[in-house]
């Protein structure tokens, strides 16, 4: 089934997509590349605007109760760039009024209009989204209506409703005969006439039902959405679905339905692959029996299940994480390690969720009221997988090894695995409480690749020797997986993401954040060099009110540079570039000012926002740093880092100001007094500021 990017007629050309098929990633030598390419000769090419290392998938992403700005916005800043080919959204139809999440799946009425955001909202958030590349799937509700035991209301965008009553829309000649709430699921009538937890069962084999529901599908198909997953369709006779999909404007739009088979029960997901793919909900159950036990049978979770190219796989839902069903982020490394597995292993089309914490299985997202969501904020309570390292990582592996074969299985008959993807990549899996150490043989050929659990950068390498064998340690529950390539040059300014040493032939820019934009970018040529590609490269968070880039000068004595938002929006300065130069310099409100506006925030002794404090054995003449992705914590360099005080030795303390929401990678060194930097193992922690400017980290060293 091909899952086809459909857009409105005024965009520039329709990208099509398909979902279980092919999209080739291209790995160059001289690095990690990636190049989209056509599964077959009909389907063609995505040209996004949003460029993605990571080439181009099958991979979906759940964005459970995500607004749609907020969706739009993940597309061009995260999705896109992962490399993600679809992102499932929440219900977009007018719904009952509630905080919980489910009030989404109960329908008032079919116009675009929820407490998720306005139809205006929602036809921008799949523009964006085109732009970067990612279709929309809808998750569609079609069964039911609303409670019956809500009685009558007014939906989230003032639709009156009733019982048996949807003024213009349905009567009671438009539901099933069956006014009981099911029973018995091994009753195929009841499961498929009665109510499901007492939702208004619809009559899809009337004529009139179908074709209100058609003109639904439609109307969301002329907005340009990709593709649908069916809610409860094991609750509707397959012949009724596609009855419905048949009056569709494009009757071959990607399906995927939800139908739980259980054994015993005389409805299973077999019976619905005429119009879609079908959810595989026994694949999920697998991984979490494996991963609380042993995996060395993964290797066979594809048996006695939906065939590969008709099945959807996925770790957890929005369901499955409430009722204990699956696994879900409670889990911890174990649910990184089952998303790890199923992004590698060649069996179906993979959907990674991503949701919100809670503690009550029906409260809505954080600051849900009845008729509104605020936006998702990754630092306050929202999951956000969709930005983990190890989940960027191995969507690029998906994409670069799809169609190739498994190759080199090895297992330790418990806890530890490790599998081939053809002569491109290799993935090992450590679900134990212990490091593992050994040698592992693989069918790659001689080479430098990248650890892409380890870090988006290629920082993390491993060479392979030409008889196809390297050595590694897994950390315990744990994994490694390699793909084709090198560090990227530190030296090449047109590579921006490689940190660089700070010494002399360096200039660390900041660009004051007093302009409000959401990104900022930084154009700029080295002496008499080249300039970067236009808009330039990404500035990071340095201290509130900042935003930094280390530049190497490559010899040069300064560098020219101008400023924007990446979206258009530049500063002009009068129509001049800015001339940089020094160590540190700072522009803000057309000014050039020599030093580092953040100087007071880079010592042991500064009191901020950000505590931190780790437990760390040292040897004589040792001190502790702190290390990471952002130029506060020198950008990876460790002699850039903060300085931690020694002064509650064996624990080492530090405070200082980040500016809030900003999230980034770290980890802890230990430098002696000859400069010798010692690492501490395991994979890079992460954090974010909260919206309040306060963060506390509370580490041991690893």
């Amino acid at each position: 089934m091909k899952l086809a990017r459909r857009t409105p007629a005024r965009r520039r050309s329709p990208r099509r997509r398909t979902l279980a098929g092919l999209t080739a990633l291209f790995l160059a030598t001289g690095g990690l590349l990636g190049t989209a390419g056509p599964a077959t000769g009909e389907t063609s090419v995505p040209s996004p605007v949003v460029d993605s290392p990571n080439g181009r998938g099958n991979v979906v992403l759940n964005l459970f109760q995500w607004t749609w700005d907020a969706v739009a916005d993940e597309c061009t800043s995260t999705i896109g760039p992962a490399g993600f080919g679809h992102v499932q959204v929440s219900p977009p139809q007018e719904h009952i009024r509630g905080t919980e999440w489910w009030t989404s799946y109960q329908p008032v009425s079919y116009r675009i209009e929820s407490k998720l955001g306005t139809r205006a909202e929602f036809q921008h958030m799949v523009d964006t989204c085109a732009d970067a590349g990612v279709g929309i799937v809808v998750d569609a509700v079609i069964n039911h209506t609303t409670g019956a035991n809500v009685g009558s209301g007014t939906g989230v965008a003032g639709s009156p409703y009733g019982l048996d009553h949807f003024p213009g829309l349905y009567g009671a000649a438009d539901f099933n005969d069956c006014r009981t709430n099911i029973s018995d699921y091994r009753d195929r009538y009841q499961v498929q006439n009665c109510r499901l937890l007492s939702l208004q069962d619809l009559r899809t084999g009337s004529e009139h039902v179908r074709d209100t529901l058609a003109a639904y599908f439609d109307d969301l198909l002329g907005m340009g959405v990709s593709g649908f997953r069916i809610d409860a369709s094991k609750h509707m006779p397959a012949a009724d679905l596609e009855a419905i999909k048949a009056r569709l404007s494009d009757p071959d739009v990607f399906w995927v339905h939800e139908v739980i088979g259980a054994a015993g029960e005389p409805i299973q997901p077999s019976e619905y692959l005429g119009s879609g793919d079908s959810h595989e909900f026994d694949y999920a159950r697998e991984l979490r029996d494996r991963f609380d036990g042993s995996i060395k049978d993964l290797r066979t979770i594809g048996d006695g299940k939906l065939p590969s190219g008709s099945a959807g796989v996925f770790v957890d839902n929005h369901d499955t994480e409430r009722n204990g069903e699956t696994m879900n982020y409670r889990w911890g490394a174990k649910y990184t390690l089952a998303n790890t597995f199923m992004l590698s292993w060649p069996y179906g089309s993979p959907t990674v969720y991503s949701g919100y914490e809670w503690d009550d299985k029906d409260a809505g997202p954080p600051g849900a009221t009845s008729t509104t969501v605020p936006a998702a904020d990754c630092s306050a309570g929202w999951t956000c997988t969709q930005r983990w390292t190890e989940i960027v990582g191995m969507v690029g592996f998906h994409n670069a090894v799809e169609g190739t074969p498994v190759t080199s299985w090895w297992d330790d008959g418990a806890h530890h695995i490790a599998y081939g993807r053809g002569d491109v990549g290799y993935v090992t899996i450590n679900n134990a409480g212990s490091a593992v150490t050994r040698t592992y043989q693989t069918s790659l050929p001689a080479g430098t690749y990248c650890d892409v659990v380890a870090s988006t950068d290629c920082s993390q390498t491993y060479d392979v020797s030409a008889a196809g064998t390297f050595t590694a340690t897994v950390p315990s529950y744990g994994a490694l997986a390699l793909l084709p390539g090198e560090p990227a040059d530190p030296t090449d300014p047109t590579d921006p993401e490689e940190p660089v040493e700070p010494g002399d032939d360096v200039t660390t820019v900041y660009y004051s954040t007093d302009a409000g934009w959401d990104a900022h970018k930084i154009h700029y040529r080295v002496g008499t060099g080249a300039w970067t590609e236009v808009p330039g490269v990404d500035m990071d968070a340095a201290c509130t009110g900042w935003v930094a880039r280390q530049v190497d000068l490559g010899g040069a004595s300064d560098l020219t540079a101008a400023f924007n938002d990446g979206a258009g929006t530049w500063d002009s300065n009068g129509g001049q570039d800015y001339a940089l130069s020094g160590p540190h310099v700072a522009v803000a409100a057309g000014a050039v000012v020599p030093g580092n506006p953040c100087a007071d925030s880079g010592s042991g002794d500064v009191q901020g926002g950000t505590s931190v404090a780790v437990e760390a054995t040292t040897a004589w003449g040792q001190d502790v740093y702190l290390v990471g992705s952002i130029p506060a914590l020198g950008s990876w360099a460790p002699s850039g880092g903060i300085l931690l005080s020694a002064e509650t030795y064996p624990v080492w303390r530090a405070s200082l100001e980040l500016p809030a929401g900003t999230s980034f990678s770290y980890k802890y060194v230990k430098i002696d007094g000859a400069g010798g930097v010692v690492w501490e193992s395991g994979d890079d922690r992460r954090a974010t500021v909260g919206d309040d400017g306060t963060l506390t980290l509370d580490d041991s060293w690893r």
